[in-house]
């Protein structure tokens, strides 16, 4: 009964700027761990970007310095902040979350459905 929703995939011109959104709904205690990933056409999925609960971050090395991952926490929200795009950058991108569910004594991994990101002129 817990979801995320992703939304703010569009199609934007090689160097412009996205902000992907993430809902998580449903009946949760709290929300640990987020992630953002993504998978282009033929390739395997990969990781973006990470938030731990104390709000450190990671990135993969190809979006460094132009991708800002970020929370709020009290919205129930995670979001992608996406700048200098480039064509390399269209794929899905896929929320995760590590969620502590009221019908469960241990976090679990959540997905949300993906949304589509096109850089393209």
């Amino acid at each position: 009964q817990v979801q995320l929703v992703e939304s703010g995939g569009g199609l934007v011109q090689p160097g412009g700027s996205l902000r992907l959104s993430c809902a998580a709904r449903g009946n949760f205690f709290s929300i640990y761990a987020m992630h953002w990933y993504r998978q282009a056409p033929g390739k395997e999925r990969e990781m973006v970007a990470h938030i731990n609960n104390a709000e450190e971050t990671m990135y993969g090395d190809s979006v460094k310095g132009r991708f800002t991952i970020s929370r709020d926490n009290a919205n129930k929200m995670g979001y992608l902040q996406m700048s200098s795009l480039r064509p390399e950058d269209t794929a899905v991108y896929y929320c995760h979350a590590d969620i502590l569910a009221k019908d469960y004594s241990r976090p679990r991994g959540y997905w949300g459905q993906g949304t589509q990101v096109i850089v393209s002129s």
